[in-house]
């Protein structure tokens, strides 16, 4: 039986700060304390072993099994110390969510006695059973075995009494069935493409690195609040509920002060987040009441990836421990602003360089135009690629939302900026430029520091921003893991840098001048990408129909968004630059497919038997008390007076049986048609059945519902309320 909701709200009026005993000393102190990391590393390893780990982490080479034994036997050595008992290969399988099998650092041996053992080959592969996680079809059902990899480029580190190792997750054919192994992939085809492409400017750049800082937002709800909601139990967001009087309009909440409770929680979280080595550095209220957000410093990619996927897990320990549980779906109430996983990137060089911050010189600014440029054309030319990327039926909800970037890519690059692109364009003729022209283009490009200091503005409506020194992906979802966004985006740069080298190259064949050369191509860049550069309004009705004019998709949904991935054009992007091969790519397409099509009929199912066994029966209840009253009322009133003064309850007992009727017909027209759709083979047929005919139920079902809500005694709703939600602290 659900909880009421009125105690619920008991419970959390009784509620007070946590407060758990924290480290008194300074932050630098216990920063990185539960991480193997160079530190650890550099005082329990060989120099040789150590010298070999930092040369797989800065080179990509391989570590041998004599190194990996003397490894393996540091950690342990590190990990006992801490009281750790047990070890496991942590990976990410395409579920979305972080999966461990722990094995304890024990054997058995003769004599009815045990030894404590982890060697170099527990430390460099397992074999989890990966029958049950989604494949795509790489593998049988039947068939169990795949393979855990070390990564060495993340370090391990320990929670609670157990050694975490990142890994990479394979078939037992060797193909990848996680998100680290594309990603690795294509950050690897990046580094190679934007090392040969950083030649041209400085021939002392031998690696480029490309940087990640997420912006992590989420909701907190009391968590008697919480299990008084069956949708949010099961679904991460509120299938019902009418928008309270007050929601987000007086933008009193964002950047306010943080409440106690909150506060609490997020100091906590913090702690746990330093002690394993996420670099937190700031927190603040956003927007909606109760949603807040956290952001790292900026790190290298990999690493960054799996530190967000590692303060997903901690932020919903961490909240049960305060009494919170931590909503990170894309939507979780209507009507106020949801939460997105903005995605910063840049490229940063081993000589010190950020490639997308302007310098001080029109040589170092013409390696910015150069990355700059080429990032933008990438984008232009792969928009349907990295609209899949962010595809997701939870994202679905949030995407061209009020708050939230439209569903048409676009990329947003300031006024000043878009003044110098029009000045490259215009200046750079065909052919070869005059001295005096190409002087004064290269004072141009000169000044291109100074007006970027003040009026590089973010725009928030834009899905892919330019903001000063780094590239915002602001489609990103909440509940996603950053990986897949970030191996679309890297390697479609890293095709994009090749493309351009070989186009500079063969101009430089032919007797050209290197800098013309770039200049030129940098020039047929910008107008083949022009169309989508847009620094308007977003949310505008103005921008969709400019959108259609340009030829700029507005793919609204995710089963249309995810057919990029098996596009001819994409499955030779990616396998040219040995990221993901044909079947692999066609797993993710099945997978993410079936993903879609669970998560709404899970929905669904939710909303059936929320509106037949909570809603329904209350309104009833409630029509009986009016019913009886009216009977009481004819009682005591005349013919002519009852009319009159029963003619209120009259039209309530009318309206709720209307309402009422208008559920249950809509919940069964909802079970028929899903029961018809649930025959369909084909994966892709069967998300869109699920999304053009099950999911248009949702919104109808869920007015009448609401409207009820208003109508029906508040003492006998079963569901917390919007208000009690979100302004409950």
């Amino acid at each position: 039986m659900a909880i009421h909701r009125f105690k619920a709200l008991e419970e959390v009026l009784n509620r007070t700060p946590v407060n758990i005993e924290l480290p008194s000393e300074a932050i630098s102190d216990y920063y990185g304390k539960n991480v193997f990391g160079r530190d650890a590393m550099r005082e329990y390893l060989s120099e040789e072993a150590y010298s070999s780990v930092l040369s797989a982490i800065d080179t990509g080479s391989k570590i041998d099994r004599k190194m990996a034994e003397q490894v393996a036997a540091a950690m342990k050595s590190w990990a006992k110390i801490k009281g750790v008992s047990h070890y496991t290969h942590w990976f990410q399988p395409l579920t979305g969510t972080t999966a461990e099998k722990h094995d304890a650092f024990f054997t058995p041996v003769e004599g009815g006695r045990a030894i404590e053992k982890f060697g170099g080959d527990q430390l460099v592969q397992q074999e989890p059973d990966a029958s049950s996680f989604p494949s795509g079809g790489i593998r049988n059902t039947f068939e169990a075995r795949g393979y855990t990899a070390w990564d060495p480029t993340s370090p391990a580190f320990v929670i609670g009494k157990t050694l975490c190792i990142p890994t990479v997750f394979v078939s037992y054919t060797g193909e990848a069935l996680d998100f680290k192994t594309p990603l690795l992939k294509a950050l690897h085809a990046l580094d190679k493409a934007a090392t040969d492409v950083c030649q041209y400017f400085d021939k002392n750049v031998a690696k480029v690195t490309a940087t990640l800082g997420w912006e992590q937002e989420y909701f907190l709800i009391d968590t008697a609040l919480f299990n008084a909601r069956p949708d949010l139990i099961m679904t991460g967001r509120t299938l019902f509920g009418h928008a309270p009087a007050k929601g987000q309009q007086l933008e009193d909440h964002y950047f306010g002060s943080i409440p106690d409770r909150a506060t609490s929680f997020m100091r906590e979280l913090e702690v746990e987040c330093w002690m394993l080595g996420v670099p937190i550095k700031t927190r603040h209220n956003e927007v909606a009441p109760n949603q807040f957000e956290c952001a790292p410093v900026y790190e290298e990619c990999n690493l960054a990836v799996d530190h967000n996927q590692l303060l997903m897990d901690i932020m919903e320990k961490v909240g049960r421990r305060h009494n919170f549980r931590v909503l990170l779906h894309e939507k979780p109430f209507a009507g106020v602003n949801g939460s997105g996983k903005h995605n910063n990137w840049s490229l940063g060089t081993d000589t010190g360089k950020n490639l997308l911050s302007p310098g001080k010189t029109p040589k170092t600014n013409l390696q910015f135009l150069t990355f700059f440029i080429n990032t933008i054309k990438a984008v232009h030319d792969h928009a349907d690629l990295m609209r899949a990327s962010i595809a997701s039926a939870n994202n679905d909800h949030r995407l061209g939302a009020n708050e939230a970037p439209p569903a048409i890519m676009s990329i947003f690059i300031g006024s000043q900026l878009t003044r110098v692109f029009d000045d490259l364009e215009k200046k750079v003729k065909s052919g070869k430029m005059t001295p005096d022209e190409k002087t004064d283009l290269k004072l141009g490009i000169g000044k291109i520091p100074d007006i970027l200091l003040d009026n590089t503005d973010r725009n928030r409506t834009s899905p892919f921003a330019f903001t000063g020194n780094k590239f915002e992906f602001r489609a990103v979802g909440s509940s996603a893991n950053c990986a897949g966004a970030m191996t679309v985006l890297n390697a479609v740069v890293a095709n994009q840098l090749i493309l351009f080298k070989k186009d500079v190259d063969a101009l430089i064949d032919k007797g050209v001048e290197k800098d013309e050369a770039i200049f030129q191509i940098l020039v047929e860049s910008i107008k083949s990408s022009k169309k989508i550069l847009f620094e308007g309004n977003g949310y505008g009705e103005e921008w969709v129909r400019e959108a259609a004019k340009r030829g700029l998709k507005n793919i609204k949904t995710t089963p249309q968004a995810l057919d990029a991935y098996i596009s001819d054009k994409v499955i030779r992007l990616f396998e040219h630059l040995d990221v993901m091969s044909h079947r692999e790519q066609e797993a993710r397409h099945a997978i993410y497919l079936e993903t879609y099509t669970k998560k709404i009929q899970i929905e669904s199912r939710i909303i059936g038997d929320i509106s037949l066994n909570h809603i329904i029966p209350t309104a009833i209840r409630y029509q009986n008390l009016l019913i009886d009253n009216v009977h009481k009322m004819k009682d005591i009133f005349n013919a002519a007076d009852f009319k009159t003064n029963a003619s209120t309850q009259l039209e309530m007992i009318k309206e709720i049986s209307e309402r009422i009727s208008s559920i249950k017909n809509s919940v069964n027209e909802m079970t028929e048609d899903r029961k018809k759709a649930n025959v369909i083979e084909d994966h892709k047929k069967l998300a869109v059945a699920y999304c053009e005919r099950i999911k248009p139920y949702f919104d109808s079902i869920r007015y009448h519902v609401d409207k009820l809500e208003l109508i029906i005694d508040d003492e006998l709703w079963p569901l917390p309320k919007y208000r009690e939600m979100l302004f409950t602290k």
